[in-house]
Formats: C-alpha cells, structure tokens, sequence
C-alpha cells in the first residue's frame, strides 16, 4: 500500500513538474543584440484578445467584440505600467512610448484592434516613429478587467480547470519586421485577481530573461 501511495504521488509530481514546464516558453532571436543595437523607443500597441466565455453564447457579437477590445487595451495599460514602474527601479537600454500617443496615432490613421494586423510591424512602427514594438494576444476564458477568483484546489490545479487562458508577449523590430523575442504564459488563479497583478506576476517571471534590462 506504501509502495503504490508512493507510487501516486511520483507520478502527481512528475505530471505537475511537466504541466509547469510547458505553460510558459521564452524565445529569443539569436540576432537579437545585431537588430536591436540601436533601439531607443518602443510602442505597446493593444493586445488582440480571443474570449471563449462560458456564458458566450449570450452575447451579441458587437459585445463580445467590445469586450475583447477592452480586455485588450486593459492589458496594454497593464503592460506599460509594469514597465514605467520596472524603468524606475532599474535601467532600461530603452524607453516606453506613452501608450496615449500610441492609441492617438493609430486612430488618427485609422487603425483598431480590428485592422492593425493588416499592417506590417514596419507600417506601425513608421507611423508611431519607434524602434519597434511590443504585442501580443490572449485567449481567455474569464474577463480579467473585471477581477477573477483566486481561490483553487489540488484537483483543479491538476486537471488544468483554474486555467484562466494564456497570454503571448513579444518584440519585433521596426526596421526587418523579424520577430526579437517571444514570451509565452499560461494564466491560471494563481497569477492574480485582475489585469494589472496578472500582468506583474507573469512579468516578474521573465524579469531576468527581459532582453532590455540593463544589470
């Protein structure tokens, strides 16, 4: 009976360790310090935003798509204030644009969530004069805006069912349009109860691997 506890609980173990492991993923171009070298400025355009609501079936369409832009300018302003916050604790080899410059130079040429993907990385980074960008996407199956619970047991934790979605975070650079760095993140109770603790748990994780820090 000791030996098949024991047993269980290795193989919890080695299925927890493996499930950790592969919720987030860091890649980063081996060019990255040639097509960086000059960056001085970036911009951190909205986030594009897939909901799989479970009470999706009751929205209107015009709804849920107001309600992902939401979450996706949530998180842009989550992203930039991690950041301005991090900027002032330790040296960054660049700086953020302000993220009502960004949105008011996209609408001024007439580009939303809806559209920006039909633009390249150099266009946008053209047109909000920076050296690159900062973007990514999120699926998710809670509005995090709104603030999420917490709360989980073992078995939730286990069967993946606290999962709140996963976020992808990246830079690419404005002159080759080639992709910097990527960062992937599972988003799970654990992470925190609204868009902002979210975003500054899972930017804490990647901290050391965050290609503009300065030591």
């Amino acid at each position: 009976m000791k030996a098949f506890f024991k047993q269980t609980i290795y193989i919890l173990t080695l299925f927890i360790s493996a499930s950790a492991l592969s919720q987030k993923t860091v890649y980063e171009n081996k060019s990255f310090e040639e097509l960086a070298s000059d960056h001085k400025e970036l911009a951190i355009i909205p986030f594009h935003v897939l909901l799989n609501l479970k009470n999706e079936e009751q929205l209107t369409e015009s709804n849920l798509k107001a309600l992902a832009e939401r979450e996706g300018y949530a998180v842009q302003n989550a992203v930039e204030s991690y950041f301005l916050k991090r900027k002032k604790r330790k040296k960054f080899s660049v700086n953020i644009q302000d993220i009502k410059n960004t949105n008011a130079l996209l609408k001024k040429h007439n580009i939303t969530i809806s559209n920006i993907d039909e633009f390249t990385t150099q266009e946008l980074c053209s047109i909000l004069k920076v050296d690159g960008l900062v973007s990514g996407n999120l699926t998710l199956k809670a509005l995090i805006s709104q603030g999420v619970s917490t709360s989980f047991d073992f078995i939730s934790f286990v069967t993946g069912s606290s999962d709140y979605g996963r976020i992808a975070l990246k830079i690419s650079d404005g002159d080759s349009g080639k992709l910097l760095w990527k960062y992937e993140q599972e988003i799970t109770r654990k992470s925190g109860k609204n868009t902002h603790e979210i975003i500054e748990s899972i930017m804490k994780k990647l901290v050391r691997k965050f290609p503009y820090d300065k030591e």
